[in-house]
């Protein structure tokens, strides 16, 4: 219990979260939403036999993106700092999937394989930025390159396949594409058409995502 303390704290924080979200606690979202990524911090740091320091610089981009836009409402900059921090934080998880992967682990992907398997990913981003474009407006540009980065990211998860083991693999490109659902989710709330629940749906495939990619890389460190 002792040594998975902190990913107890995240789940219980994640609960808070949620519970802040559907009864409007404004109080409650700003103290708990930082803590998500914090404890997931402190759980890797507890847990990893080596700890990358560019896997730990990536969370806490990440962790100051989260705090960034927490503060949207108040001036539009605070979306643009988050948008920069997470485009930082994905450059650095793609680093952090090639350096948490090796040959000879078993079978890898042909190149055709990898067009084939990456077409779906490329066809859903290029698809909502087509859709999405004509409503950014001076964000088109940091919107474009920030959803070409994070097709990318899903992209190198994917190709991870046959270079680490089965649980890690599939821990972080399952984190890797809730973390892509996330920010579509997100883009469609702010850009498109507001929809119910969008905050919960948001947040809730993001502390998902954030989860997995960190137990993923914790495997590939524990089984290989």
């Amino acid at each position: 219990m002792t040594r998975n303390i902190f990913i107890v704290f995240f789940f219980i924080v994640s609960l808070l979260n949620i519970l802040a979200i559907f009864f409007s606690i404004n109080h409650l979202f700003v103290l708990t939403k930082p803590l998500i990524v914090l404890m997931l911090i402190a759980h890797y740091v507890t847990h990893a036999q080596t700890r990358s320091k560019t896997f730990l610089v990536a969370l806490i981009f990440c962790l100051m993106g989260d705090v960034m836009l927490m503060f949207t409402d108040k001036n539009e900059l605070f979306f643009m700092g988050g948008l920069m921090a997470f485009l930082v934080g994905h450059i650095l998880y793609i680093i952090t999937y090639r350096q948490h992967q090796q040959a000879g682990m078993g079978e890898e992907l042909l190149s055709t394989q990898k067009i084939r398997f990456a077409l779906p990913v490329v066809l859903a981003g290029t698809g909502l930025i087509t859709v999405l474009y004509s409503s950014l407006g001076d964000l088109q540009i940091p919107v474009l390159i920030y959803a070409v980065v994070l097709m990318v990211m899903v992209i190198t998860a994917l190709n991870r396949y046959g270079k680490t083991t089965v649980v890690s693999y599939w821990q972080v490109l399952l984190g890797a594409i809730l973390f892509m659902i996330s920010d579509s989710l997100l883009a469609i709330n702010k850009f498109l058409h507001p929809f119910y629940a969008a905050s919960l749906a948001v947040m809730i495939t993001y502390m998902t995502a954030q989860y997995f990619i960190v137990k993923g890389i914790l495997s590939h460190q524990h089984l290989r």
